[in-house]
């Protein structure tokens, strides 16, 4: 173990004495994911399309360790996740940049997926910006809601589609640019849909989306390599 390593594992220790913590994916002790759940995070890169044309890259299936730990990250107020969540996020970035090829020349714009009012008033923050902070992505908030949707967790594919048709515009800053969509959880990619829809009537063009957990199953997986990316994403 490096000296950094050594010193940021004695942090931890010293940390969990002051302020019993737990893992978020299995309720381990002394750490807000430990190394079982954070392995849990790192393997093939996943794929789907949604919408016949938006390709969207995940870092894990949204079961398990995985799904508990987004689930606590985001109702839980485990906010201590965020940076094993960020590297799961930038594992699928950098996979769909692999196969990305940008038009306009300029750098590349990562937007996330609003949350609602609402949702951010309940929770007290806004999930996918801590995980993006954490990631140190220079994101741009390019999408706006114009209007509520309700919560969609019991809601079938064709409801969430229709509970978020029209419910999003873009900002004039997307116009002539390239940009990724990144969201947390893809499920039926009724809401990464609808982002990417706002953001080509707009003007920009979408090139992927990266979340970190995707349910279902994606259909195939793809090879992650940072190297390959570097140039694309700011």
């Amino acid at each position: 173990m490096t000296i950094v390593g050594s010193a940021r594992r004695a942090i931890a220790d010293a940390l969990a004495l002051a302020f019993p913590i737990e893992c978020g994916g299995c309720g381990a002790a002394d750490r807000p994911v430990c190394e079982s759940c954070r392995a849990s995070l790192v393997g093939p890169v996943l794929s789907r399309r949604v919408a016949d044309s938006l390709d969207v890259l995940s870092a894990a299936p949204h079961a398990g360790p995985p799904a508990r730990l987004v689930v606590a990250f985001k109702d839980a107020g485990r906010t201590g996740s965020s940076p094993a969540l960020a590297a799961a996020l930038v594992r699928a970035l950098d996979t769909g940049a692999r196969g990305a090829t940008p038009q306009s020349g300029l750098p590349v714009l990562v937007v996330p997926v609003p949350s609602s009012p609402r949702a951010i008033r309940r929770r007290g923050y806004e999930p996918l910006v801590l995980i993006a902070r954490a990631a140190r992505l220079p994101v741009v908030r390019g999408l706006l809601l114009i209007r509520s949707v309700q919560d969609q967790t019991d809601l079938s594919a064709a409801d969430r589609r229709r509970n978020v048709s029209g419910s999003m515009v873009a900002r004039p800053v997307v116009r002539g640019r390239d940009v990724v969509l990144i969201d947390d959880v893809v499920t039926t990619g009724a809401t990464l849909a609808e982002a990417a829809r706002a953001v080509n009537a707009a003007g920009g063009t979408v090139l992927f989306a990266a979340t970190v957990t995707s349910t279902p199953a994606p259909e195939r997986p793809r090879s992650n390599s940072r190297s390959d990316s570097q140039g694309l994403l700011p």
